[in-house]
C-alpha cells in the first residue's frame, strides 16, 4: 500500500504558483486577485475559508472578503456579485457553501462570470468539460485535486473500471466525467443504486465522495485498487474521518488517500491555479 499525500503535492503546487504569481507582478504588473463572499456563520465553513485564505497568503494571490449576517436577502448577495463581476482587478469570484436556506444556491452560482467562477460550478464551465480534456478551463477543484494526485503518482486511469460513489454536481458527475475523458470506463453510484457493494468490488479506482463516515468497509475493495476517499466527517470525539474504513483498507489498496491530508489540501490548491489561470486568460496572457 502506498499513502497519496495530497498535503505533499499542494505544498509543491504553492511553490509553482508562487514563482508565477511573482513573474507576473513583475513582467505584466498582473496581481491575480480572489473576491470570497462569506453569508453566515458556518463553523465549517469559516475552517475552509482560513485555509484558502493561508493559501493565498503562500502563493502571493491577493485575497478579499466580503462577511455578510445570515439575514443578508439573495438580491443584495446578486448584486454584490454583478459589482465583482465588473471590477477588473478582481480575477476569481467564490461565494463560500452552504448558503443559508432562503438562497436558490443554482441562480446564485449562475450569476457569477464564468470566466471569474474559479470554484468550477457554472453550468459554462461543467458544460465545457464534457467535450474534452483541452476543455477542462477552470474545472470544479476537488476533481482537478484528485486528477492532479493520480498524474503525480503516475497512475493512468486509461483502461481503468472506476466507480464512483456520490453523485453530486461539485465531485462525483465532474470527477466522472474527467476520468472519462482520460480513457476510463466510470460508473456512478447514489443513494438509489441498489447493490453497491457490486460496483465497488469491480472497481480498479474507487472514489468516494458522499459524507458518511465508515460507508465504504474493507469486503467492498477489490484487492490491489486504488482507493480515493473525499468524504470529510467529524467524529463524536472531533475527529476527522473520511467514507472509508482507512485501517482496514489501506491493507487492501495499492494506493490510498489519507483523510485529512488528501483530496482537502488538493482542493484549496486548485483553487489558487484556477484563480491564476482565470487572471491570465481574462489579460489574454498565455
Amino acid at each position: 500500500m502506498a499513502l497519496i499525500d495530497g498535503k505533499k503535492i499542494a505544498n509543491e503546487i504553492y511553490e509553482n504558483l508562487a514563482k508565477e504569481v511573482s513573474e507576473l507582478k513583475e513582467k505584466h504588473t498582473l496581481a491575480p486577485k480572489l473576491a470570497v463572499i462569506m453569508v453566515g456563520d458556518n463553523a465549517a465553513s469559516l475552517s475552509y475559508i482560513k485555509q484558502k485564505r493561508k493559501a493565498c497568503e503562500k502563493t502571493g494571490i491577493e485575497w478579499v472578503q466580503f462577511d455578510y449576517e445570515s439575514d443578508l436577502t439573495q438580491l443584495e448577495l446578486l448584486d454584490k456579485i454583478e459589482e465583482l463581476n465588473k471590477d477588473n482587478s478582481v480575477h476569481g469570484i467564490l461565494v463560500q457553501l452552504p448558503l443559508p436556506e432562503h438562497f436558490e444556491v443554482p441562480k446564485v452560482i449562475r450569476a457569477i462570470d464564468p470566466h471569474k467562477d474559479v470554484d468550477g460550478f457554472t453550468a459554462y464551465n461543467l458544460g465545457k468539460m464534457f467535450l474534452d480534456v483541452g476543455f477542462e478551463d477552470l474545472p470544479p477543484c476537488t476533481p482537478a485535486g484528485v486528477i492532479k494526485m493520480l498524474e503525480y503518482y503516475d497512475i493512468n486511469p486509461e483502461g481503468m473500471d472506476v466507480t464512483m460513489v456520490g453523485s453530486s454536481n461539485i465531485v462525483g458527475k465532474p470527477l466522472a466525467t474527467m476520468l472519462l475523458n482520460r480513457g476510463a470506463t466510470p460508473t456512478i453510484c447514489h443513494i438509489k443504486t441498489k447493490d453497491l457493494k457490486k460496483h465497488t468490488l469491480n472497481a480498479d479506482l474507487l472514489c468516494i465522495a458522499v459524507g458518511k463516515a465508515g460507508l465504504i468497509s474493507e469486503d467492498m475493495v477489490k484487492e490491489g485498487a486504488v482507493v480515493i476517499d473525499i468524504g470529510v466527517n467529524r467524529t463524536d470525539d472531533g475527529k476527522l474521518v473520511g467514507d472509508c474504513d482507512f485501517e482496514t483498507i489501506e491493507k487492501k489498496a495499492s494506493y490510498i488517500t489519507p483523510v485529512p491530508g488528501g483530496a482537502g489540501p488538493m482542493t484549496v490548491a486548485c483553487l489558487m491555479e484556477n484563480t491564476v489561470k482565470a487572471a491570465k486568460r481574462l489579460n489574454n496572457i498565455s
